[in-house]
C-alpha cells in the first residue's frame, strides 16, 4: 500500500540537513496507523509527502504501486483526488457552503470516486447527496445541520463534515492530520471509533497523526517518527 525508501525532504536546497530523513517505511493495506512525535518532528511534512502535496527531495514514495516522485504535478493531483482522502488539521472547509455541498464538491475533482457512488445507485441524480447524508449520519451529524452553512457549526461538527468529505467515494487511503486536537478526551475516542467504522466499510487504510499518545492503543500499529528517522 505505502512504501517509502531512502526518503529525504528539504524545504530549501541550501538547507544543511533535511527536515525528514526516512530509510524505510511500509504500511500494509487496511492498517490503522497511529503516527506520533513531538511538535516539529515532521509529522505534517510526512503526511503531505504521502498525499503528493509536497514532493520528496530524494528517494522513492510508492502509494498503490505508483512512485509519486516520478509523476508530473497534474498527474499527482489527479492521483490524490482519486485515491486519497485527507482530513486537514484546520478542516479546510468552504464556510459559505453546507455540509452536503462541501462533501460532494470533492467528487467533482475525481471521476473514479464519483463513479463508485453512481454505480451503486439507481437514481444517479441524487446519488452523491444521498451518500453525503449517509456519511454525515454515520459520523454523528444529524439532519438538522446538513443544510446549514458550515461556518455556523461547532468545531466538533465541522470535524465530522471534514471526515465525511475524506471518505466519500471510498478512497484507498485516508490521511488524518491531528483531527481531534480541539476535542476533549471522551469525544476523541468516540470520533476515532467512527473513523474506524467508516474505514472498514470503505476498505481504506488509515494514517492518523497526533501528539496525544493516549490514543495509541486504539490503533493496529503505532509509529514514532523520531525513532523511525533514527534508524537511518
Amino acid at each position: 500500500m505505502i512504501n517509502l525508501k531512502n526518503v529525504t525532504f528539504k524545504w530549501h536546497k541550501s538547507d544543511s540537513s533535511p527536515t525528514l530523513n526516512i530509510k524505510e517505511l511500509v504500511i500494509e493495506k487496511g492498517e490503522h496507523i497511529f503516527l506520533h512525535g513531538p511538535s516539529g518532528s515532521g509529522k505534517s511534512t510526512l503526511l503531505a509527502i504521502l498525499a503528493g502535496i509536497n514532493t520528496a527531495t530524494s528517494g522513492e514514495v510508492s502509494i498503490l504501486d505508483k512512485n509519486l516522485t516520478t509523476l508530473s504535478n497534474t498527474t499527482r493531483d489527479i492521483f490524490r483526488a482519486d485515491h486519497i482522502g485527507y482530513i486537514f488539521q484546520n478542516f479546510n472547509l468552504l464556510p459559505y457552503l453546507t455540509p452536503i455541498e462541501n462533501i460532494t464538491l470533492g467528487c467533482e475533482f475525481s471521476k473514479s470516486r464519483k463513479q463508485k457512488i453512481l454505480k451503486k445507485s439507481s437514481n444517479k441524480n441524487s446519488a452523491l447527496q444521498k451518500e453525503a447524508i449517509r456519511l454525515l449520519n454515520a459520523l454523528g451529524l444529524t439532519a438538522q445541520y446538513h443544510h446549514k452553512d458550515v461556518a455556523t457549526l461547532s468545531i466538533g461538527q465541522q470535524q465530522r463534515v471534514a471526515a465525511a468529505r475524506a471518505f466519500i467515494g471510498s478512497p484507498e487511503l485516508i490521511i488524518a492530520d491531528e483531527p481531534t486536537s480541539a476535542l476533549d478526551t471522551n469525544n476523541r475516542g468516540s470520533f476515532i471509533k467512527l473513523l474506524f467504522e467508516q474505514a472498514k466499510l470503505s476498505n481504506s487504510t488509515l494514517v492518523f497523526v497526533s501528539h496525544d499518545e493516549t490514543l495509541k492503543p486504539l490503533f493496529n500499529r503505532s509509529i514514532d517518527l523520531i525513532n523511525l528517522q533514527e534508524q537511518v
